[in-house]
């Protein structure tokens, strides 16, 4: 009997072995291959912009010289998004960058022995974070970071996968755009007919699909990337990867003597003080006002506030800004680009003929499927969540509407908030494909070193395959209401 124990126990091992190492390998394998034929970030963004420039003249009705128009108007649409993502950046960044956080971290160092700790915690943290709002997956980078600065043999590029993943929650969470624009009075749907009343969050983030794709994430994440972990880092660890030690995020403390009047001003706390005092009148009367709405600006302005605070002085903030912007050039060239594109797909009707075009074909068991499908790909060229929506959400939301004439009127309802949340899954998916996003991871990480999104999106590509079919088994299959 003994035996028979030992013996499965032992065959129960080796199969964990065996399964750990060939999912470690096909991990490998595609990381490889998006080191050997992924170019350049911008040079994505490039040869995005000519494919979806001549797919739009061949496909459409658009004239050329109103193409490039388009594409030329298009370049400023997301100067605003842009400049939120910069301070994004910058703000988290320079809290990190504090003598007290720098502690808090070191605390939590100590107490991790092992690389897969380390993955563990930003994978938990940076999802839990981004449940909250997308945008604190930057704080989850600069934890990353400073983790892979104290704990040896940590896969730095790896570890930057691991952030990366944890951020694609949010489609879940209480920074969904899709949903809180449904739940938005006068939206633009309702001016437009298209739909009669808001539809509540209660009925988007708190549906049973969504709090079951949240457990998807929960689970299956850290179990997924645990067996993808590499074995070993060599010459991949962040201390083997620098290049440029200028560049490293070490702590502002600085303790100039205060001689003059300008330096009793720059070191002055109660300056402060009083801005900290007013920014959290405001905070608090927004949440008052507008209950739990956690906006992009105000989530940019909690983190200039939180930065002051924790740096003290306004010369010390001043020099974290500085040091904290050295890293956001791929931002600010390569947003405009994405716009371009953008201003292609609206203008040219591109995207809304390829929404119109398959749900014609779609029935009332296929429209989900297709609509989870449409997502992903438009995402490639309108990489954000509205405005993909804004695109071709009123296409779908009317597709619905017309395909489910014949269902009773609830279940009309339910096709079409199935449909709007298999169109952000979709959309929210192949952001692990799409070198768009993690821009705003790679300034903080990648800061001081030649790392590129090719170096790390390897390592989601099983992930993206894992999560497409599960995601796909439960918008079809988990009720929504």
């Amino acid at each position: 009997m003994n035996t028979s124990i030992y013996f499965s126990t032992f065959i129960i091992y080796q199969s964990h072995i065996i399964f750990h190492f060939l999912i470690q390998k096909f991990g490998q394998q595609f990381t490889d291959s998006f080191k050997r034929y992924m170019p350049d970030a911008f040079v994505f963004a490039l040869l995005l912009s000519f494919g979806v420039g001549v797919s739009a003249w061949i496909f459409t009705d658009i004239a050329f010289l109103d193409l490039l128009r388009a594409w030329y108007k298009g370049f400023w649409q997301l100067l605003e998004f842009g400049m939120q993502m910069c301070l994004l950046v910058v703000t988290g960044y320079s809290i990190a960058l504090s003598p007290y956080i720098d502690k808090k971290i070191n605390v939590l160092a100590n107490k991790i022995s092992s690389p897969k700790q380390a993955y563990l915690i930003v994978l938990l943290f940076g999802s839990l974070a981004s449940l909250v709002s997308w945008g604190w997956v930057v704080i989850a980078a600069v934890l990353g970071r400073s983790l892979a600065k104290k704990i040896p043999n940590i896969h730095y590029p790896f570890l930057i996968a691991c952030v990366y993943l944890s951020k694609n929650i949010w489609s879940t969470g209480l920074s969904s755009s899709i949903p809180l624009l449904l739940n938005t009075e006068e939206n633009y749907l309702i001016k437009a007919d298209i739909l009669e009343q808001t539809i509540p969050t209660s009925a988007t983030l708190g549906s049973p699909l969504n709090l079951s794709m949240i457990v998807l994430y929960l689970i299956v994440t850290p179990l997924l990337m645990m067996a993808l972990r590499p074995s070993f880092a060599k010459k991949n660890t962040l201390a083997e990867l620098i290049t440029d030690d200028s560049k490293e995020s070490t702590p502002i403390d600085i303790e100039p003597k205060p001689l003059t009047l300008s330096d009793r001003l720059n070191n002055n706390t109660l300056m402060v003080f009083g801005i900290l005092i007013a920014g959290a009148i405001v905070i608090g009367d927004h949440f008052w006002v507008e209950g739990f709405n956690l906006n992009l600006n105000l989530m940019i302005f909690i983190f200039l506030l939180l930065g002051m605070a924790l740096h003290k002085t306004p010369v010390r903030y001043g020099l974290a800004v500085q040091k904290a912007s050295g890293n956001i050039a791929p931002l600010l060239y390569q947003f405009p680009f994405y716009a371009g594109i953008m201003g292609i797909m609206t203008k040219s009707g591109l995207a809304t003929k390829l929404a119109i075009g398959l749900t014609k074909i779609a029935t009332v068991k296929s429209l989900v499927t297709y609509a989870f499908i449409l997502g992903g790909m438009v995402n490639f060229a309108i990489p954000s969540g509205g405005g993909e929506f804004a695109v071709i959400g009123p296409s779908l939301i009317e597709a619905a509407k017309e395909i489910a004439t014949t269902l009773p009127e609830e279940e009309q309802y339910e096709l079409v908030i199935r449909t709007i949340l298999a169109l952000t899954y979709g959309e929210s998916l192949t952001n692990l494909l799409q070198p768009f996003f993690i821009l705003i991871v790679l300034p903080v990480m990648a800061s001081g070193t030649k790392l590129q999104a090719r170096d790390v999106m390897g390592y989601l590509s099983l992930p993206f395959l894992v999560y497409f079919f599960l995601q796909l088994l439960l918008v079809n299959l988990i009720p929504v209401l």
